[in-house]
């Protein structure tokens, strides 16, 4: 499979190294008695070595393509011209250099790339009956069940069906505490297994895994050319004709073909075209070790000119996974009692409220114990018996049809929370009431998101203005617009790009997908998956934590700023070095060696964006 972008890379490497050995050879005969040999094989070799500049450059333009690379191609052809083997010389070193070190660049901005190839997940065990068979990962199919055995990844994303264990799923969040995985918990590819044995059924095969998308989000986000690179390009297209113009003035001058050569080799732009895409791509590597998948460059860019912010509430602001919020016991039944023999009878059940009773008996260290003739009925609740005694919990009607003695066995409940009514042996127990609870990192992104200069920060969503409201408030968000749907979205996505805003939208639901994509840059948090709303969005949060979105904008902004930082001083450097040699104050070989100083000073410049302090978030 790397065959294939191996030859080209092998080539780009090789014809710098041969240039370089040509003109030591040349520099070492020529301190010898065989000067003369030195020259001519500086000749024969500016000559093959230079051919393939100056007919990349031909041909591009014969397709109507000014080549960025012409005036390289001129001073070649010029040093050929006027007898100049070593500075010709230089210029291909300088040229082919460049191209070499903008492969090294690429290679090591997709180091993120290869080591998410490298450890994927190649075999599962396929559970047939109670046998065991080892098969490629990428022939398990969904409704399989595979055995993850402790020490081993998880081959495909799905739902653990038996055991228990510590799974780590850091490379995939970016959450160092591991997470428990029981009966209903759903798994990502690529997380590691722990402790003991599960079996998972698969929800997702290999090559539509959680991680699968993760190695493609990358490589897509790293081919990709961002506005900035073209507008490099357009500065290398306008800077030929200056060179040309340069080039004029100094033989009108001096009448000396070796100024216009000198001129030629310190104007070649290497810097220009190669320093915006090192910094492009270094950014995006950058962002991808922090588990944020900038999918294209052009989103990069995007993404450091943000004013405003879009949030939707439910996931991004708050969790959004109901948990109990409150138990409430009825006179003789204990608080725990309540909790307890809910969570018995929801035990068994893959529902999200049942998920949520029990995690909070577990949160509270509640020993549950087996119950038995578990009848569930979808949508309205499920009854069980427990130590001998009937235990019922579901909607307040469902325990009303098999006991209307008890419809005012309950406190009265007031409000629009979400609750699940208990009764034991024929008597009201309880209630449970559910909630979605803030993320604790709610809060702290909107202080720096503010910090960052966000003018504008809006909380867009469906739910009642009233719990919109109270939500916004309690993390800082003073403008909410509620009860949207996802056209309405939109609505406000376009109203304030009309105000003059560059937009970030934030969410991660199916019915944030379409502000997404109208958004200036849209951001999806997707540790659980993501769906058609990562597909939508231009950048993917993987970790399960908001404040990789600020994180992603000072990401971004730094990257930028060396893009154009490395592109300007390129510039300047070639236009200074161009009026001293135009001048006469450079030769032709110290100019090629010159420009060759300034590419790679530019580049490494340039490569500083794939580094830099990261912010623990």
């Amino acid at each position: 499979m790397m065959a294939p972008p191996r030859a080209p890379a092998m080539r780009a490497v090789a014809i710098p190294i041969t240039t370089l050995l040509v003109i030591l050879i040349g520099l070492a005969l020529q301190a010898g008695p065989f000067d003369v040999w030195g020259v001519g094989i500086w000749r024969v070799g500016l000559l093959c070595l230079g051919a393939p500049v100056v007919w990349q450059t031909v041909v591009g333009v014969l397709r109507g393509q000014l080549a960025a690379d012409l005036v390289a191609t001129l001073a070649i052809v010029t040093a050929v011209l006027l007898d100049q083997p070593l500075p010709g010389l230089v210029v291909v070193l300088m040229q082919t250099g460049g191209e070499a070190l903008d492969r090294f660049a690429a290679g090591r901005a997709s180091r993120a790339v290869a080591a998410l190839e490298a450890d994927a997940p190649r075999v599962a065990h396929r559970l047939r009956g109670s046998e065991v068979e080892d098969i490629a990962a990428d022939l398990v199919a969904p409704d399989d069940r595979v055995l993850v055995r402790p020490g081993e990844m998880v081959p495909c994303d799905g739902e653990v069906t038996e055991g228990r264990s510590s799974v780590d799923s850091s490379r995939l969040t970016g959450e160092p505490m591991p997470v428990t995985a029981v009966p209903g918990t759903a798994l990502l590819s690529g997380s590691l297994n722990v402790d003991g044995p599960l079996v998972l059924r698969v929800i997702h095969v290999a090559r539509e895994s959680q991680y699968a998308r993760i190695v493609e989000l990358v490589r897509t986000a790293q081919q990709s050319k961002s506005p900035l690179q073209r507008l490099a390009d357009r500065y290398a297209v306008i800077f030929t004709p200056v060179t040309l113009m340069v080039c004029v003035l100094a033989w009108l001058v001096s009448r000396d073909p070796t100024r216009v050569l000198s001129v030629l080799v310190v104007a070649t732009p290497c810097p220009l075209i190669l320093a915006a895409p090192v910094a492009m791509i270094g950014g995006i590597n950058r962002a991808a070790r922090r588990r944020i998948i900038i999918r294209h460059g052009e989103a990069l860019e995007r993404l450091s000119h943000v004013t405003a912010a879009l949030l939707d509430k439910t996931g991004t602001i708050t969790i959004g996974q109901p948990v109990v919020a409150m138990v409430t016991p009825v006179s003789p039944f204990a608080e725990t009692d309540v909790l307890a023999l809910a969570a018995a009878v929801e035990a068994g059940s893959g529902h999200l409220l049942a998920r949520s009773v029990v995690a909070e008996a577990h949160r509270r260290g509640l020993t549950l114990r087996p119950a038995g003739e578990v009848v569930e009925s979808p949508g309205q609740g499920v009854s069980g018996v427990v130590d001998g005694r009937l235990v019922i919990l579901g909607a307040r009607s469902f325990l009303l049809t098999r006991h209307p003695e008890l419809a005012g066995g309950w406190p009265d409940a007031n409000g629009s929370a979400l609750r699940a009514w208990l009764a034991i042996d024929g008597r009201a127990a309880g209630t449970l009431t559910f909630a979605d609870q803030l993320r604790p990192e709610a809060a702290p992104l909107i202080t720096r998101l503010a910090r960052l200069g966000i003018r504008q920060i809006v909380m867009v969503t469906g739910d009642d203005a009233s719990h919109a409201r109270a939500i916004a408030d309690a993390v800082g968000i003073s403008d909410v617009r509620a009860g949207l749907l996802p056209a309405d979205k939109v609505a406000v996505v376009v109203e304030m790009e009309e105000a003059g805003y560059h937009v970030m939208m934030l969410g991660d639901g199916t019915n944030d997908a379409p502000a997404l994509s109208r958004a200036s840059v849209g951001v999806a948090l997707a540790a659980n998956g993501g769906g058609i709303t990562a597909e939508a969005a231009d950048v993917v949060v993987l970790a399960d934590n908001p404040l990789r979105v600020a994180e992603a904008i000072e990401i971004s902004r730094r990257t930028m700023r060396i893009a154009r930082e490395s592109v300007w001083v390129g510039l300047g450097l070639s236009g200074i070095a161009m009026l001293v040699a135009a001048a006469g104050a450079i030769p032709p070989t110290v100019g090629a060696i010159l420009q060759e100083v300034i590419d790679v000073a530019v580049i490494l410049n340039a490569l500083r964006a794939s580094t830099g302090p990261t912010a623990e978030s």
